[in-house]
């Protein structure tokens, strides 16, 4: 017969398998469709479709670029009524997307019990790290490192939540000479694999410290997660929720959340949905959330020396770069070298069966959009200002977008890594020679 003990041990596994179940049930039936358009014109009507229909767009469709939409059962028929309509071709990736994430839930477990105990301080990158584990991360590196850390708060969450960010300096941020690099990470809750890079530079920066010039020349301002609500969110109810958790946006509203990545005051409310259902809801005005207003004002001070400031999201391989509008900012072409410079530093060091980084305009390799907070930095003062789109695992497209795999997730990290360390160095050398000029 079975012990006491044992049947504890079954039963709690039991209501873990039956938990992740339940947590998954809200995508039961969602459907990912690959979208093929044979012209701008029906590019448009698909990409429009998302301000009419509550559905998620995963990569935008253009004519040679096949896009991937992920479809609720409910929302299924007007959806395929709507491509037939416009005679847009289509195929199904993934009848029911709960399958996967069950298995991804499952996987990221199994990482966990098998990872092995690092011998010296730091997180590990074997799996993805929940929002407490962050916060008292950050918290202890600013009483052991105290010399060049200090851990602030950027201010609260709509819910509540510390946001805390780095401030990585051997001058305490007191020296007006030298240049300020920004980096952030999970301003979109779903995209996980995001938050391993911004903790990678934290540990070559504070910890395994290899490349003196990266912390003796510059200042580095690092928020892992800007997002934490709908962090959290992600974790334990919904995974691809992307924006925030405000409620009561209007009277009557039923829906929740802002897109933060079309919130800040750049272009806003041009190229963004004002449905609040809609996963790109822009928010009732520019910077109308804490989580956007906490990069305003945690940037607000270091304007005049803010070289360069990255936003980290995935996927898709691409460093982009202003203006969302399709027009480009003065300073285009060294936004166009730096970039090429970044995506070349991350191709040197990729699995080779992935693809390289493109370099380019949003608008140009993606499309319109308003209200983005590398937008916002440019226009703000940002010496160069980008958003990065780590790869897919693999470079696969389709469900391996939002997903991890535990395999990638340090490989990401450290590829990330590179493109930064470019990034940096050509924005000090660039920052340090204005200086000299002056």
């Amino acid at each position: 017969m079975l012990s006491t003990k044992m049947y504890k041990t079954i039963f709690i596994l039991c209501l873990s398998f039956f938990a992740v179940l339940a947590k998954h049930e809200f995508y039961d039936g969602h459907t990912l469709y690959n979208i093929v358009v044979k012209d701008v014109q029906q590019a448009e009507l698909v990409n429009e479709l998302g301000y009419q229909i509550p559905i998620d767009i995963w990569t935008y469709a253009k004519p040679g670029q096949p896009g991937q939409i992920l479809v609720s059962k409910e929302d299924k028929q007007q959806f395929l009524d709507a491509l037939h309509d416009a005679g847009v071709a289509y195929s199904i990736l993934t009848e029911n997307i709960r399958e996967s994430l069950e298995l991804e839930e499952e996987r990221l477990a199994a990482a966990a019990k098998q990872k092995n105990e690092r011998s010296t301080f730091g997180l590990d990158f074997e799996t993805i790290h929940r929002y407490e584990v962050v916060d008292a991360y950050l918290e202890e590196l600013g009483t052991r490192f105290p010399h060049y850390v200090r851990v602030e708060s950027a201010g609260r969450s709509v819910q509540g939540r510390d946001i805390k960010y780095l401030k990585i300096s051997t001058s305490h941020f007191q020296n007006d000479t030298k240049p300020v690099v920004m980096l952030q990470s999970l301003l979109h809750a779903r995209e996980w694999i995001t938050l391993p890079s911004t903790l990678y530079a934290i540990e070559k920066l504070v910890i395994d410290v290899t490349e003196r010039d990266l912390v003796d020349n510059i200042d580095w301002i690092i928020m892992p997660i800007v997002n934490p609500d709908g962090y959290e969110w992600s974790h334990t109810d919904t995974r691809f929720w992307r924006k925030n958790r405000r409620v009561g946006l209007l009277p009557g509203d039923t829906c929740v959340g802002v897109d933060l990545n079309r919130n800040f005051d750049a272009f806003w409310g041009t190229a963004s949905s004002s449905n609040v259902c809609s996963d790109t809801y822009h928010g009732p005005s520019a910077f109308s959330e804490p989580e956007t207003i906490n990069i305003r004002e945690i940037l607000r001070p270091y304007m005049s020396r803010l070289a360069l400031y990255i936003d980290i999201h995935s996927h898709g391989s691409m460093i982009l770069y202003g203006f969302g509008n399709g027009q480009l900012p003065p300073n285009g072409l060294i936004l166009h070298v730096v970039g090429v410079a970044m995506a070349q530093a991350i191709d040197e060091v990729k699995w080779a069966e992935k693809p390289n980084y493109v370099v380019g305009n949003i608008v140009a390799i993606l499309y319109r959009a308003s209200g983005g907070s590398s937008d916002w930095a440019q226009l703000a003062g940002a010496s160069l200002a980008y958003t990065y789109e780590l790869p897919s695992y693999r470079g696969q497209s389709g469900l391996n977008g939002f997903l991890v795999d535990p395999d990638f997730i340090e490989q990401a990290a450290y590829e990330t890594w590179e493109g930064l360390k470019a990034g940096a160095r050509q924005a000090a050398t660039a920052f340090y020679r204005q200086i000299a000029e002056k």
